[in-house]
């Protein structure tokens, strides 16, 4: 059916059209848009449905956002199962508080929302010298998450709102100092053990192996033995650079972007000052910040008398540590460097005038300017080379989405071969061998991102060897891939892995030969305590482990001291087995009342974190959560997510 799409496009086209048309005229855009909208409901919170398609556009965002902060994580981590079941559980959260915010009648005020924007420093860069926001740039940083300005604030709006509904609880818990110490000393308590190893590489040559027992291991084991399928691929990239390669720049062009960015391309202007602070906090009692404004006025007042005092008053009352010292200098900064009421004031200024007194959140300055240094306007010729490399860039991003488009279509319609793509768009055929659906140790880039590994292993691909659809792996980056030749997975035959099979069937008796002697001496140890011989004791907790496995340092733990010496038994799984002989229980030791103050801080923290997902599990309940998605265990959760 799909050949006779591709070889009957334009049929297809006719006919399409016949049958979408008049549905639009009976039902209307609204109605398409609906039914485009469905999707399997995922999850529900307060009787309102999230969908998958809304599950997949979050998931989408926020594998953009971690890729933006963090480019060199593993793309498999972001598209696990796992990493969409954190999405969708963060989706639940934001939804319950949204919906606890509504029912509490909490809102967020103007004035609140500016505040919060202004307080976000990526948006107050954004700020213009007369301290109006420059709103093109702030559309622009929006738009990149896909929003409009009044979506972004509506979503800032419910953020700030949703917050409210913990602040309550996070802005309220505490814990007892004893209650803390108490908790935490038990928590990190030592115990004196003796520790018995009985590892399995020990008793591993021990084991007796026969033909009949790797023939059944291998039997039982197949899946230890296969090599994964393989395949020889050729793909084709289309990212920015490549569409530079087809871009020609206009002359006329470059000298129209050289006289409008002619500052900002010879660089910002520089001021050197120095100041005089008297501190005093915003959150200062008011009569400690008229005090401390009067005491600014009297310096003022003496450094108006005699200017060339400046350097020695600064030094003497001055109470910024970092440049009273040097009488009061403050080195050269260039604008957006310094607090707003700062910064206009020095900019303002010319050399050698001394300020008025300027208040900001840190306390109230008298500045003095001290030097400008005005940058030299570059020429044409100097910053060509920029400007080519600006103009080229932005070019190149408006040109993509058509480009795409192109490329898109080619390698669909064209499915047999990527070289109709790739002469078109003057692109390069690149060839790859022995890829797996898994990437190997190392593999980064194309290669390695799993939407583009899970294309070319589709069936489609895998069977009929055409062009994979253009997958996007990136921002402004499609790729798409054929498969040359393709090797099924496969069971590797007994003969060739025999010494594998023998090894690993050694290991796997010699774990059950070390944990039966282990639990054997477990038993008489118990039953004559003097008759146990072990090597020195040893203090262990859970800070300080002493190089032990985590079980067994837990096992010493959580063993019962009413009667001592107690003994445990530990298995170690693939390692073996240890008995622990413990002798004592010692008291935490090394507590400072600096190392006290912040283990309270920290159980407090996690106090207070336990009952924000308490009160959290009581919301769900409430609005009735339910997720139908399966976990990213494989595991069908119809009960609340814990909180995030």
């Amino acid at each position: 059916m799909f050949d006779f799409v591709r070889k009957h496009t334009r049929i297809m086209q006719f006919l399409l059209f016949l049958l979408i048309v008049p549905s639009f005229l009976l039902f209307g855009i609204e109605g398409y848009s609906r039914f485009r909208d469905k999707g399997e409901t995922v999850a529900e919170v307060n009787g309102q449905d999230i969908s998958q398609v809304e599950w997949d556009n979050a998931h989408k965002q926020e594998v953009e956002r971690i890729r933006a902060s963090s480019p060199n994580v593993d793309p498999k981590l972001l598209d696990s199962p796992r990493a969409r079941y954190a999405t969708l559980e963060r989706l639940v959260h934001d939804r319950v508080l949204a919906a606890a915010a509504d029912k509490a009648g909490l809102v967020t005020s103007d004035q609140r929302l500016r505040r919060a924007l202004l307080e976000d420093p990526t948006i107050a860069a954004l700020r213009q010298p007369d301290g109006a926001l420059d709103k093109d740039r702030y559309r622009q940083l929006v738009s990149q998450q896909g929003l409009s300005p009044e979506g972004f604030e509506a979503r800032i709006r419910s953020d700030i709102s949703s917050h409210q509904v913990t602040a309550g609880v996070t802005g309220t818990g505490f814990a007892p100092a004893a209650l803390a110490d108490l908790a935490v000393n038990a928590f990190l308590e030592h115990r004196e053990v003796q520790v018995a190893r009985f590892n399995a590489a020990d008793f591993a040559a021990k084991a007796s192996i026969t033909d009949a027992d790797m023939d059944a291991f291998y039997q039982a084991n197949q899946a230890m033995f296969q090599t994964p399928e393989q395949a020889s691929i050729e793909y084709v990239v289309l990212d920015l650079d490549a569409v530079k390669k087809s871009l020609v720049l206009n002359e006329a062009d470059l000298k129209t972007y050289y006289e409008q960015n002619q500052e900002r391309l010879s660089g910002k202007e520089e001021r050197r000052a120095s100041h005089i602070l008297i501190e005093s906090p915003k959150s200062a009692a008011p009569e400690a910040r008229l005090k401390a404004k009067a005491r600014a006025q009297e310096l003022l007042a003496a450094v108006q008398k005699a200017p060339d005092s400046f350097a020695e008053l600064a030094k003497k009352n001055s109470q910024d540590v970092g440049s009273a010292a040097n009488g009061g200098d403050l080195d050269f900064f260039t604008r957006g460097t310094m607090l707003k009421p700062f910064e206009d004031a020095a900019f303002a200024l010319k050399k050698g005038e001394i300020s008025a007194v300027v208040e900001t959140d840190y306390g109230y300055h008298i500045i003095k300017l001290t030097d400008v240094k005005t940058p030299k306007q570059r020429s044409f010729e100097e910053v060509r080379p920029q400007i080519e490399a600006d103009l080229m860039k932005q070019q190149a991003q408006r040109k993509f989405a058509e480009t795409a488009e192109i490329f898109t279509n080619t390698v669909y319609e064209q499915s047999d071969s990527l070289k109709p793509a790739a002469d078109r768009l003057k692109l390069e055929v690149h060839t790859a061998s022995a890829l797996m659906r898994q990437p190997a140790a190392g593999v980064k880039g194309v290669l390695a991102n799993p939407k583009f590994l899970a294309a070319i292993f589709s069936p489609d691909s895998v069977e009929k060897k055409r062009n994979t659809e253009a997958v996007e792996i990136a921002p402004n980056q499609l790729v798409s891939g054929r498969i040359v030749q393709y090797a099924p997975a496969r069971t590797l035959p007994l003969a060739e892995v025999k010494a594998q099979v023998r090894e690993r069937l050694q290991a796997s008796r010699g774990a059950e030969l070390a944990k039966k002697e282990g639990m054997s001496q477990l038993a008489a140890w118990k039953a004559k305590p003097d008759s146990a011989t072990l090597p020195a004791a040893i203090n262990v907790s859970r800070d300080q482990p002493q190089n032990q496995p985590a079980a067994l340092v837990e096992a010493a733990l959580r063993a019962d001291t009413s009667a001592l010496p107690a003994f445990v038994g530990v298995d170690l799984g693939a390692q073996g087995y240890a008995v622990v002989k413990v002798n004592k229980t010692l008291a935490r030791t090394g507590v400072t009342d600096e190392s006290a103050k912040q283990d309270r801080a920290q159980y407090t923290q996690a106090w207070v974190t336990a009952e924000n997902a308490a009160y959290y599990q009581l919301l769900k309940e409430r609005f009735k959560v339910k997720i139908n998605a399966a976990k990213g265990d494989g595991k069908t959760d119809t009960a609340s997510p814990a909180a995030p």
